[in-house]
């Protein structure tokens, strides 16, 4: 048995506990301080770092460790590159020989102090749902390549947490999630998106419970959907830019006409998404966003989830080109077309893009409006 300092979003006992894998009764812990340290944001990050010098950094000391404990510690740890070190903490019985995991020289510059209840109220939700995919991993992936996923990890938690914090769906049912059970998950694949199969059950329309059936569900994120329209001149401008999807199903155009699309990531709000994806897409400033809808793609079989937006901007000729990020191998060229012209390929079936036709439905339903207001 051993036990460990903690000082940063282990003291946030619902992710303790994922990690640990036992209720938080079932946790031994007191509080306690190391003195000459201080705990700092790592700058830009939504994480802490212990440094030396300081005030004291206030935690908790866990004892009663055994060796799988320390191991899934290790292994939730050993992706953000801590590593353990022995110290001396301060506690109501005393001083405690033990150990915390202080991070690689270097890793991170240094930010403001750090706050337990500033990170819990705008972090911990999605800290808890990614730490619940980080861990499902344990004994089956290496802590490196559990590194190499946290993005995706993040951003589909970041979507658990949206999933709940907004939802205006209506159902004349009443049906609910409490009304479907799940038997059993599997995950065959995992690595930019993630593939899982569930054996479930759900409440019929009888009152009965249907028999056991097995679903599988493609795991993306929530995805931001921006149509930017200059309702002085009264164009838009869209994208194109190679899909695999179209290609996969024999489409001999795969290069695809879409408005300004992006993954919504952890820490930003989809209207934050919106902004930066205009910049990363098409290098437009986009003033201000109009609801369109915010709606699933495909629930029969996919998580992702469509914030979808008109995003108001000046459009003069030449402010399109070719764009995008070279890490993420985009390359992206944007065209401005007329209202008309739009409207056109939408009549004509040649706007394929769903987001796209729906944007454009909407515009026309609301172009007047945004005309007048200019």
């Amino acid at each position: 048995m051993k036990s460990l300092f903690f000082y940063g979003t282990l003291r946030h006992v619902p992710l303790l506990s994922i990690v640990l894998g036992r209720p938080a009764d079932l946790i031994e812990m007191r509080a306690a301080s190391l003195a000459d340290h201080a705990v700092h944001w790592a700058d830009g990050q939504a994480f802490p770092m212990i440094v030396e010098g300081g005030d004291g950094a206030e935690g908790v000391v866990v004892s009663g460790l055994r060796d799988e404990d320390v191991a899934r510690l290790n292994f939730y740890e050993g992706g953000f590159d801590y590593a353990l070190k022995p110290v001396t903490v301060d506690t109501s019985v005393g001083a405690i020989a033990t150990e915390v995991y202080f991070p690689e020289p270097g890793s991170w510059p240094q930010g403001d102090l750090w706050s337990l209840e500033a990170w819990s109220e705008r972090w911990g939700e999605m800290s808890c749902y990614a730490a619940q995919e980080v861990m499902g991993y344990f004994g089956q992936k290496s802590a490196g390549e559990v590194a190499d996923l946290f993005p995706m990890i993040r951003a589909r938690a970041t979507a658990k947490v949206n999933a709940k914090a907004r939802n205006l769906a209506h159902s004349p049912s009443g049906f609910g999630a409490q009304d479907a059970r799940v038997h059993n998950v599997n995950r065959p694949y995992v690595k930019y998106f993630a593939l899982d199969e569930y054996d479930l059950t759900f409440r019929r329309y009888d009152g009965g419970q249907s028999e056991m059936v097995n679903r599988a569900v493609f795991l993306a994120t929530d995805a931001m959907i921006v149509l930017p329209y200059d309702p002085v001149r009264d164009r838009v401008l869209l994208v194109e830019q190679f899909r695999p999807g179209p290609l996969a199903r024999g489409d001999e155009r795969p290069w695809q006409l879409e408005p300004i699309a992006g993954r919504v990531d952890a820490g930003e709000t989809p209207e934050k998404t919106a902004h930066r994806e205009a910049q990363e897409e098409a290098g437009i400033e986009l003033r201000e966003l109009h609801d369109v809808a915010h709606c699933y793609a495909s629930p029969g079989c996919s998580t992702e989830y469509y914030d979808i937006y008109i995003g108001i901007a000046d459009l003069p000729d030449g402010s399109d080109g070719v764009s995008g990020l070279e890490s993420e191998a985009e390359d992206i060229r944007s065209y401005l077309f007329g209202f008309e012209d739009l409207m056109e390929m939408v009549d004509t079936m040649q706007a394929v893009n769903a987001p796209l036709v729906l944007a454009a439905l909407w515009l026309a339903r609301h172009r007047d409006r945004l005309r007048n207001a200019a």
